[in-house]
């Protein structure tokens, strides 16, 4: 068996119209293959590494352990195809999330997973679509929070979507090689915890 690759594969193809994203993603249809986004007549095509897919992961199977612990109705949608021909933007999270049922077309929140550099503007694309919150793991970097407010994104310490939750404490487990044994000891650290 080929070795996984280690970094994100990014193909950008630039000169494109929308009806050319639309045409690639029907082309792949429900079928697996390269995340899609568009922007400003360009086309990103990304196929993530295994260790971006580990770390999406463990994030997400964290996040849904926080709201189960806290009693919270969080919905996951994975890599939604997010878009919209008025604004001529689109693209397909690593994941995303409402709480209870979403009032839309939107997820409420959105997270992305940055193993590798490079590749479009994604809080760009997500301002235009209007999604409210954009948490953002960078490899070496961690948590970054964007919140929606006023048309733009603003930086924020916390979750606006999950104010209670405790960031620094999520990241200390994100990097786990051991998703459940991470999952297990995310949820006893917030069992400890009076805030969480």
């Amino acid at each position: 068996m080929a070795p996984q690759p280690t970094e994100d594969e990014r193909v950008i193809l630039n000169g494109m119209t929308w009806q050319d994203y639309e045409r690639l993603l029907a082309d792949r249809g429900d079928q697996a293959g390269a995340r899609m986004a568009f922007l400003d007549g360009t086309i990103e095509l990304m196929r993530s590494s295994f260790h971006h897919e580990g770390v999406k992961k463990t994030l997400c199977r964290l996040v849904e352990a926080y709201a189960d612990e806290r009693g919270l109705d969080l919905n996951g949608y994975g890599s939604w195809t997010l878009k919209n021909a008025l604004v001529g933007r689109g693209l397909e999270p690593d994941a995303c999330y409402a709480l209870g049922v979403p009032g839309g077309d939107l997820p409420q929140l959105a997270i992305e997973v940055v193993w590798t550099s490079g590749g479009l503007n994604k809080l760009d694309i997500y301002r235009s679509l209007g999604v409210g919150e954009v948490w953002i793991w960078e490899r070496g970097a961690g948590f970054s929070v964007h919140v929606l407010r006023d048309g733009r994104y603003e930086k924020a310490t916390r979750s606006a979507l999950l104010p209670e939750l405790d960031l620094a404490l999520l990241q200390s487990f994100v990097e786990s090689p051991n998703q459940s044994q991470a999952v297990r000891a995310f949820r006893e650290a917030l069992r400890g915890s009076t805030g969480g």
